[in-house]
């Protein structure tokens, strides 16, 4: 569509798009899906979508996201459901309690979750973790936010910061970078990052705000297995997808590098098996086996186990869906490149205007991971007519990765899954999830103008 309103205009739809909602689920406690398929639709008539495009831009933001978000959750949320029925989630979080301490639970936990999310995307990482996370939050105490922001941190800072993740990869492609010193930086930023911002944090914020354990992915009213799995046999099943989806994404970084041929034999089918999608509906049969019929129990007990875990996530794959239509419109509309070009000629610093452009389109359209493709195309053309050394691209490219994890709400599928899943309502998901991916954001830029200053 060809969009005939300015800058300001859009910039004001936005706005008032925002507050609307806020107000829609704060105030008049409108169900979360009904108020964000109301506002999308309203937003797209406002922005001059043409009518005719509208229910077309409406159900494909919203498919789009299911496509990306509904199956990692489902299988991720059966994996769990074995892992907690099974005794298997108990049994890993006496040993890492036992292991580290009570008071390191929470370190524990989100050094794992750095390990995992390595390879695996934020969503699928997150849900897998949580009935471990939840288990210890149970016999430990304190609420769940003390230990699950810290794992939410965790797999965030990875996701955006580091290859092989796409955003960090596509970029690291756009402007030219080497993905291996790309990789070694983008350690340097996220490691520091997450332990102030996510995991002191964390520990700071969860004795203000208390929350109780949700019982989502089971609870202490769940008939556990008398007899749980080793821990070494859970750890093993967790470990399962990450090495399938690390030979996908090692693969995809290595083809990036220029250090393996696509046409190589195997290359496509080695892609496949490690999908993330595939890699998770391998491990869900390993774990029905493994947990449940090598244990003794029935194939129907298994088959009414896997049922169960679908009921409880199907309301936050919905709201998820409805979150990413709600950024799907703002995209079609023309809000973010209306805010892009506004901001182009502004004569920034390439790295602050990195910064900057990629924060703007965060908070215009929600998706991180668009926010940084397109950021480091808008900069490629400054990028490569100046004379950039190694380290000052990867620093451009990580500070591109800090603005687009910037400034987490209500257009962000990633905001409605953190905050569906700790069962907080929107007041306090602004209050923990976004503050803490802001200053993620704030302080992943402030290391990589560091890195480009002493270039």
């Amino acid at each position: 569509m060809t969009q005939t309103l300015g800058t300001g205009p859009l910039l004001g739809i936005a706005a008032g798009a925002i507050a609307v909602l806020l107000f829609l689920i704060i105030k008049l406690r409108v169900h979360a899906f009904l108020a964000l398929i109301a506002v999308s639709i309203a937003t797209a008539f406002a922005a001059r979508i043409p009518a005719g495009e509208v229910i077309d831009t409406v159900t494909g933001g919203f498919g789009e996201t299911l496509g990306a978000v509904a199956l990692l959750v489902g299988l991720g949320a059966m994996l769990g459901r074995l892992v907690e029925v099974s005794g298997g989630a108990q049994a890993l979080a006496d040993a890492l309690v036992s292991r580290f301490g009570e008071h390191r639970a929470p370190l524990a936990l989100g050094t794992a979750s750095l390990l995992f999310g390595f390879p695996i995307f934020f969503d699928a990482g997150l849900v897998v973790m949580l009935p471990i996370v939840f288990t210890v939050a149970r016999r430990v105490g304190g609420g769940v936010l003390r230990y699950g922001l810290p794992v939410a941190g965790a797999f965030s800072v990875m996701h955006i910061f580091a290859p092989p993740h796409p955003g960090p990869v596509a970029s690291t492609e756009l402007l030219g970078a080497d993905v291996g010193l790309v990789l070694v930086l983008a350690l340097v930023v996220a490691i520091p990052t997450w332990l102030v911002t996510s995991y002191l944090y964390g520990l700071w914020v969860g004795k203000r705000i208390v929350l109780p354990v949700p019982e989502i992915l089971g609870g202490p009213q769940a008939e556990h297995d008398p007899n749980p799995p080793r821990p070494a046999t859970v750890v093993g099943i967790l470990l399962l997808p990450l090495v399938l989806i690390f030979a996908n994404t090692g693969l995809d970084t290595a083809r990036a590098a220029g250090w393996l041929d696509e046409q190589a034999a195997g290359y496509d089918v080695a892609r496949t098996l490690g999908a993330t999608p595939v890699a998770l509906l391998i491990t869900v049969f390993v774990a029905s086996y493994v947990l449940g019929t090598r244990r003794g129990r029935g194939k129907d007990l298994i088959e009414r186990l896997l049922d169960s875990a679908l009921g409880p996530v199907c309301a936050i794959i919905l709201i998820t869906g409805a979150g990413g239509m709600f950024g799907a419109v703002l995209r079609a509309s023309g809000i973010g490149d209306a805010l892009s070009d506004a901001l182009d000629g502004i004569g920034l610093p390439v790295i602050v205007a990195a910064y900057v452009i990629a924060t703007a389109l965060r908070i215009a359209q929600g998706s991180a991971t668009v926010a940084l493709i397109t950021a480091a195309g808008l900069v490629q053309p400054v990028v490569q007519s100046g004379a950039f050394n190694g380290v000052e691209l990867a620093a451009i490219v990580l500070a591109l990765a800090a603005g687009s994890v910037t400034a987490s709400h209500v257009n962000d599928s990633g905001f409605w899954l953190v905050g569906r899943f700790m069962e907080m309502d929107v007041k306090t998901t602004l209050k923990t999830w976004t503050v803490m991916q802001t200053t993620i954001g704030l302080m992943g830029f402030a290391i990589a103008s560091g890195i480009y200053a002493v270039a």
